[in-house]
Order: C-alpha cells, then structure tokens, then sequence
C-alpha cells in the first residue's frame, strides 16, 4: 500500500488519505526524492543508473520514476530536506478519520484551478501579496471547501444578537 501511495502523490503531485497513513508516506517518499537528487547531481559518473535502480526497487512504474527523476528531481535541488507537505483537511463521515492531503512543496494544488482560472486573472490584479502563511491558509481554506471573500484583515459584520442574561447558549453542531 505505501508503494502505490507513494506511486500515486509523485505522479499526481498530491494524494488524499488518513493522517497516520500520510504519516508513514513522508519519509518513504523523501527518501526517494533525495536518491534521486544524489543521482542527478552525480550526472556522469554512473551513479544516475544506480540510483534508478535504487529508486525502481521501491516504485515498479517506469513513467513514475521518469518524472522523478526528468522534473522532480531537479525542482528540489536547491532544497536540502522537506519536499512533502501535510495538510489536514478534517474528519471523514464514515467514520470519522482524520483525513489530510500530502502535496509536494512547489506543486500547491487546487481543485478548483479550471473554473477559477478565468476569475483568478481580475482577482490577481487587485489582490495584494501575501506571504506564506496566507497561502497555506488559503490553500487549506480551498481544499475545506470554504470560499475566501473577505480579506484575513477584515472581519465580515454578522447579524447583531443579545441574549439574556441567564441564557445558555447551545453549542454549534459540526459536519
């Protein structure tokens, strides 16, 4: 299972599934990513075929291990450590395990990405930049399913509600 996981997050670049599991995939598939960093840079020396076939013992799909080692492979050089992200999404309704998204550093996807493409161009002229933190919260935010209307800054007015003085408020019903 923890080789089509890892199969499956370095072709699509981001895979869906349990914390625990997403847990276990990280250090298997970094380990992956830093043999075939140690191959790519090594170049001529014939350590490129080695650490293919280093990497191929793990992972059985030749156009997998292509990509990791064509595109993958050169993005992270300049990276010493850290190539995976995990993002915790919420609870699954079945029953109720915790569910995360592991993505690749660099590669922040959304799902939304075709529909919003046209949207994005106007938005992006009159946005303003924000630093890291603000995208992985808006990144979470999208994969939630949450819309990002109002700014981080600013808080949208809510309908003004008093209550008694004695009154016990209700807690909200989440899912």
């Amino acid at each position: 299972m923890l080789r089509n996981q890892a199969t499956d997050l370095l072709r699509y670049e981001h895979l869906t599934t349990t914390v625990a599991r997403a847990k276990e995939l990280r250090p298997f598939v970094e380990r992956l990513i830093t043999i075939a960093k140690r191959g790519v840079s090594e170049g001529a020396n014939g350590k490129v075929l080695h650490a293919r076939r280093l990497v191929m013992h793990d992972l059985q799909d030749r156009d997998v291990v292509t990509k990791l080692f064509d595109t993958l492979a050169p993005r992270f050089q300049a990276r010493p450590g850290g190539y995976t992200r995990l993002l915790r999404l919420g609870f699954r309704k079945g029953d109720a395990a915790e569910i995360a998204q592991v993505e690749l550093v660099g590669s922040e996807f959304d799902p939304k990405a075709k529909a919003e493409a046209g949207s994005a161009k106007t938005e992006a002229a009159g946005a303003k930049t924000r630093g890291v933190g603000g995208r992985l919260r808006a990144a979470a935010d999208r994969l939630r399913g949450k819309k990002d209307d109002a700014a981080p800054d600013e808080k949208a007015p809510g309908p003004a509600v008093t209550k008694a003085a004695g009154a016990k408020q209700r807690p909200k019903k989440k899912g």
